[in-house]
């Protein structure tokens, strides 16, 4: 309908019919010309009345034979009709508005694209971050060039940040009267998490944080500025409480994001069902303690808050991988992509007008090791999330998984030789545990659903599934001579505990009681015990063939045994960044210093996540995760 002049073409659109298809296209179907000039009628009444209708017509067309299309083709072809002048009055009124809207650059039935204003630009890692009560001031914490986390202050108009005088400490939460709630000693306590001390100081600072509770996880201001929502670590669970003292969740998995909607009676958060693993849903639960999932489940998920009107739960996730996009979701579960971008989101807050704050992480973790009768570690990284799990005892094999974008939907796993080889994937699964001998990698098929046990051969030979009947598997290990399997699970209706079962076959029976959990690289040389967690979160030795667990005097719940040496001791260390490597003595509780693990490059590396050395202690391997960070603001969610 294009015209010499804009007026020329809407006088056209309103008068003037469409040519035949056929005059651009001597092959096309008159029954589907017809279709075609029904959707263009200048009439709406006389267009199809619904996408059904149309659906019906392009199916029954489909029965029409070639043959017979020509003969059909006068007989079908609609007789041209006078448009009513009522008619093309409000064809040319809503013409005139489509035309307007296109001269001021707005086009029909499509939202503007969110909009991204970068905050910062040091390299490190952004670790959480909130509005102030004003939504112009924003307080983050950050560790930047390798340094110790640090409070942050910035202005949303300005890229400039200055030191807030709070080293070593988050920012959780800023309530409505400007009361922060903050961490201090924040440290890493389990995969993705992190605990330290609840404290209370004023946004605008001048005085030392007044401590409320120890080993808080996450915490978040009602609207009455006086109680909080935690979550923290008490014995063999994660748990929710609100106000503080009152449980409102309980889980043998992990909690993430609490934050209290803008009314104060539910409180959203993350809920993560292994422990370990990122993955989960977004779910809200109420003072009552009635919990309600909201969200599908997700590969990983991690970042929340309210939105404005406090009528959706707005996070950061990704189906697989973990290149997280935002989401909302209703309290009813209708759930939507709001904005995904290059890269991983992860949602700091969200303003009263409706801004997002959220951080643009480049999330790696990699592989270092020194293997035996070398003197310079070598990185055997593979793809972007390679998670080291064992070391063979002569050093010259790693296992481990690709649990990011590159390992796939239901991650991978892999073998590599520690002369820098290319590595050999083996098959899907989470990380078990290589054999005493090499020769078999023990992994968990879909770890957050319904978890089960398989052995992949490193070498030439079929992978064998490992029945384990109703129990869901988290960890398992090999006993010294590979003829047995340890498994950390669950069974319905009961806590995690440990199970044993012959790798040859057999069924799996419990060894310990309910609330135990187990370190891999923890059996004993002789196999007659292993190196578990309580349930009052201590740490024991407990006999494999029954019998009383020992305590293991001198360690506290931070150490984490990681394998053992020639001479009958552990090594112990804490996921954290130097990680100092200890041999500890059972007889004595004594601890002797025998390494520092730490990347040269610093800059964004939040924890060492595992550490494996060879029981001659002639060659190791450890594993870092390293997050750099960006924030930003955005605007035009919606």
């Amino acid at each position: 309908f294009r015209g010499d002049t804009a007026a020329d073409t809407m006088s056209a659109i309103l008068t003037k019919e469409p040519p035949d298809l056929s005059a651009t296209n001597r092959d096309i179907h008159p029954g589907l010309d017809r279709i075609v000039r029904h959707c263009l009628e200048k009439n709406p009444e006389e267009r199809f009345h619904s996408a059904h209708d149309l659906a019906f017509d392009l199916e029954a067309l489909s029965g029409i034979s070639a043959a017979s299309a020509a003969a059909a083709r006068t007989a079908i072809l609609p007789t041209k009709r006078r448009v009513p002048l009522l008619a093309l009055v409000a064809i040319a009124g809503s013409a005139a508005l489509l035309f307007a809207g296109i001269l001021i650059g707005k086009k029909l039935g499509f939202q503007p694209t969110p909009s991204f204003h970068q905050l910062t630009f040091r390299r490190g890692e952004i670790s959480t971050a909130r509005f102030a009560p004003d939504g112009q001031t924003i307080l983050y914490a950050a560790s930047w060039d390798g340094k110790l986390v640090e409070v942050f202050l910035n202005r949303r108009e300005r890229p400039e940040s200055r030191s807030f005088g709070l080293v070593g400490a988050d920012v959780l939460s800023i309530s409505r009267a400007g009361e922060m709630a903050v961490s201090l000693d924040r440290h890493v306590s389990g995969p993705f998490m992190r605990s330290g001390t609840l404290a209370q100081m004023g946004v605008a600072g001048g005085g030392a944080p007044r401590q409320i509770l120890e080993d808080v996880q996450w915490g978040d201001w009602a609207p009455d500025n006086n109680s909080l929502a935690i979550v923290r670590e008490v014995g063999a669970h994660r748990q929710l409480e609100f106000p503080i003292g009152k449980v409102v969740y309980r889980t043998d998995g992990w909690i993430s994001h609490a934050r209290v909607s803008p009314n104060g009676e539910l409180i959203a958060f993350l809920d993560h069902p292994v422990l370990g693993d990122d993955g989960g849903h977004a779910a809200v639960v109420d003072r009552a303690g009635k919990k309600r999932t909201l969200s599908e489940l997700f590969a990983t998920i991690f970042g929340l808050a309210w939105s404005p009107k406090g009528d959706e739960v707005w996070f950061t996730a990704a189906p697989y991988g973990f290149n997280r996009g935002i989401y909302a979701v209703t309290l009813t579960g209708n759930q939507r992509l709001l904005s995904r971008v290059t890269g991983n989101l992860t949602l700091q807050d969200v303003s009263h007008d409706g801004v997002a704050l959220v951080s643009h992480d480049v999330l790696r973790a990699g592989i270092i090791a020194l293997p035996a009768g070398e003197e310079k570690e070598r990185d055997l990284s593979w793809l972007d999330w390679s998670l080291l799990r064992s070391l063979s005892a002569d050093g010259k094999t790693i296992f481990f998984a690709e649990s990011g974008e590159g390992g796939g939907v239901g991650y991978s796993l892999y073998v590599r030789g520690t002369d820098g080889s290319p590595a050999v994937r083996l098959g899907e699964g989470g990380p078990a545990a290589l054999s005493p001998d090499a020769k078999w990698a023990l992994g968990i098929l879909r770890p957050t659903t319904d978890a089960a046990l398989i052995a992949y051969p490193t070498g030439t030979g079929e992978a064998r599934r490992l029945p384990m009947d109703n129990l869901k598997v988290q960890e398992a290990d090999w006993t010294p001579d590979g003829k047995r399997i340890v498994a950390e699970a669950t069974e319905p209706g009961h806590g995690t505990r440990l199970y044993i079962r012959d790798f040859a076959g057999g069924k799996a029976r419990p060894i310990t009681p309910e609330g135990y959990r187990l370190f891999v690289n923890g059996i004993s040389p002789d196999g007659k015990a292993v190196a578990v967690r309580g349930p009052d979160d201590r740490l024991y030795l407990y006999p494999l063939e029954g019998g009383e667990p020992t305590p293991l005097p001198g360690l506290t719940t931070l150490d984490r045994p990681i394998g053992w040496t020639n001479d009958g001791r552990l090594y112990v260390f804490r996921r954290e960044a130097p990680a100092r490597v200890y041999r500890y003595d059972l007889k004595t509780g004594q601890k002797e210093l025998w390494k520092e693990l730490m990347p040269r490059d610093g800059a964004g590396v939040s924890e060492i996540a595992r550490a494996v050395p060879t029981p001659d202690g002639k060659a190791y391997a450890y594993a870092y995760i390293r997050t750099l960070s960006d924030l930003y603001l955005v605007e035009g969610l919606k």
